[in-house]
């Protein structure tokens, strides 16, 4: 049992009831939400709560990351699940989808129990296991998929590996159709896509080998065919751009059962900030152009991207302290999601009620978790934000074991100023 705990004078942001009103919120002593809105405030305070003051602060369900890496087990030099829980704590995000590329590869029951495991006895917020799609990861034989979500992973993927086997693709779409589960893919040909960043005349200024938009639309409209084809419920994990998203449209038109996502560096950057070989930039899919950009935040504000993710993938100095061509892709981006995402508000670009329900309604919706909502009931996961408060990303800041963030010295406006999971306070400023 946690303490009780009063919100007050706190703009409630809700985007699973659109509420947007000053108001309080009721925590009971079982971590559960008593009551939250404008008509909260005429309510008693339960006995031997805490109470806080939260004038100027915006309050809104906890944020749910649908895509990070950890390090655990295998490589915990970079992550583990508890340094992966405080960062994200730090960044106001209360649950998140943990990928299965880890070593050994969480491919079977024992190693989704495991991770269960270790985040009740170690992590700060809520960790949900993704298991690996095909053993190994290797594409050629699907996993247990029935009994694999009955040990409790909440969706199947491939992780970072495409998977280029149409057929098994089908089986297993057809396989998780029957248990309502959802595979998450990144669309990827590894053949035309062998690239190290997006092919145009930059890449050619840089000399370095490009990556056509090619390479992600064909394979995501193979997948979305199959989905369609199968009735499975099928999430594109990250697009990057805009002739993605059309297919989206027209996949939705027909009838498909299928959402997507985008990275909040694609939302944030473009490939010009790469610079001079800046290997912290080097993502996949990798970073496109500004006209790329600009419009997969106009598809993020209109609907067709459901969710925001971190793509939270520590490297090492190992790994990423290399010529550019022989870096490893990935960024962290627990800490920087929020900051990040806030750009596009302060922009004006995209609303907030748009952003938060991007950032933890949707997503806690299409992974089926206990999250997303301030409604009477719900978990007390809570974020207060300050939208405005002026920040610096440092380096020796950084909770995460690794550093590899493209926002390093980033100037931010707006932060969580403190993170609740289950009533609990598990980070303040």
């Amino acid at each position: 049992m946690s303490q009780a705990l009063v919100l007050t004078n706190a703009r409630i942001l809700d985007p699973s009831r659109n509420l947007d009103e000053v108001g309080t919120i009721i925590v009971g002593d079982d971590g559960r939400i008593l009551a939250a809105g404008a008509d909260a405030r005429n309510q008693g305070a339960p006995e031997g709560a805490v109470i806080r003051d939260c004038r100027g602060l915006l309050a809104v369900p906890g944020l749910v990351d649908a895509r990070v890496f950890v390090g655990e087990p295998g490589a915990e030099h970079r992550e583990t699940i508890e340094s992966a829980s405080r960062a994200a704590a730090a960044g106001g995000v209360t649950s998140f989808i943990m990928m299965p590329d880890t070593d050994p590869v969480l491919d079977d029951i024992a190693l989704v129990e495991f991770v269960q495991k270790a985040a009740r006895d170690k992590a700060v917020v809520n960790v949900y296991p993704a298991a690996a799609l095909t053993k190994g990861l290797a594409g050629h034989e699907m996993t247990e998929i029935g009994m694999l979500q009955k040990a409790g992973a909440v969706a199947f993927t491939n992780g970072r590996q495409p998977l280029h086997d149409t057929l098994v693709l089908r089986r297993a779409m057809t396989y998780a159709r029957e248990f309502d589960a959802v595979i998450a893919l990144e669309a990827r040909d590894r053949y035309i896509g062998a690239g190290v960043m997006n092919e145009g005349l930059f890449a050619s200024w840089l000399g370095l080998a490009g990556v056509p938009k090619e390479a992600e639309i064909i394979p995501l409209e193979r997948d979305l065919r199959i989905a369609g084809l199968t009735g499975a419920r099928y999430h594109a994990a990250k697009i990057s751009v805009p002739e993605s998203a059309e297919a989206m449209r027209v996949a939705r038109r027909r009838g498909a059962k299928v959402t997507c996502g985008i990275s909040i560096n694609h939302l944030s950057l473009n490939e010009n900030d790469i610079g001079e070989y800046r290997t912290f930039f080097k993502l996949s899919p990798p970073l496109r152009t500004e006209d790329d950009r600009t419009a997969m935040v106009e598809a993020l504000a209109d609907g067709t991207i459901d969710i925001i993710v971190s793509s939270h993938d520590p490297q090492d100095v190992d790994t990423k302290r290399l010529p550019f061509a022989d870096a490893a892709d990935g960024a962290i981006g627990l800490e920087t999601l929020l900051a990040a995402a806030l750009r596009l508000h302060h922009s004006g670009q995209v609303p907030l009620m748009r952003l938060i329900h991007a950032m933890s309604t949707r997503p806690a919706e299409i992974f089926g978790l206990d999250a997303g909502t301030l409604k009477p009931g719900a978990r007390a996961d809570i974020t207060l934000i300050d939208l405005d408060e002026p920040w610096l990303v440092s380096k020796d800041a950084i909770l995460s074991r690794s550093k590899n963030t493209p926002f390093e010295d980033a100037r931010f406006s707006g932060r969580a100023v403190a993170t609740y999971v289950g009533g609990k306070c598990v980070h303040a400023l």
